[in-house]
């Protein structure tokens, strides 16, 4: 298994520019936000072996599970904690290379080692992250914020 992440973390930049035109025929011409969400979470799992990756809306002052695909998730996480709730407050992608080492950090799943949190900005508020989890320690980095960053603008929220 680590050999296969190595191999991975090598060749990312490659993955998400092969993926990049698969999202976009996915949601050209499809209106409906829960399927657009549905399909890039798919889509992304495919591609890379997370543990588990999906979005969280933000309704009611907290966010609040949406499509994803993994094991079972929390279902309502407020704003501050965790990563996710800290990714919303602070409006910005976090990049946790040892999920143990987060103060406040959620362990929906002892699973998870590391993790990236992409807020999804509409009109300058964020309404939604995007959530992604490893299984193995430090997988996430730079190539991964660009190209998820560019990838939840291309949902329309």
């Amino acid at each position: 298994m680590a050999e296969d992440l190595e191999i991975i973390k090598g060749n990312k930049e490659e993955q998400y520019q092969s993926l990049l035109p698969q999202i976009k025929g996915l949601l050209s011409g499809e209106t409906d936000l829960v399927a657009n969400m549905a399909n890039v979470v798919a889509a992304l799992k495919e591609q890379f072996p997370w543990f588990w990756v999906g979005f969280y809306m933000v309704k009611n002052n907290e966010l609040v599970l949406a499509p994803f695909q993994g094991p079972v998730a929390c279902t309502r996480i407020q704003k501050g904690r965790g990563v996710c709730g800290s990714s919303w407050s602070q409006a910005e992608t976090l990049i946790v290379p040892d999920v143990e080492q987060f103060p406040g950090h959620i362990a929906c799943s002892s699973l998870s080692k590391s993790e990236i949190v992409v807020p999804v900005k509409k009109n300058g508020e964020v309404v939604a992250v995007l959530d992604v989890d490893s299984d193995a320690y430090n997988f996430f980095d730079a190539t991964d914020k660009k190209y998820l960053e560019e990838i939840v603008q291309l949902v329309n929220f």
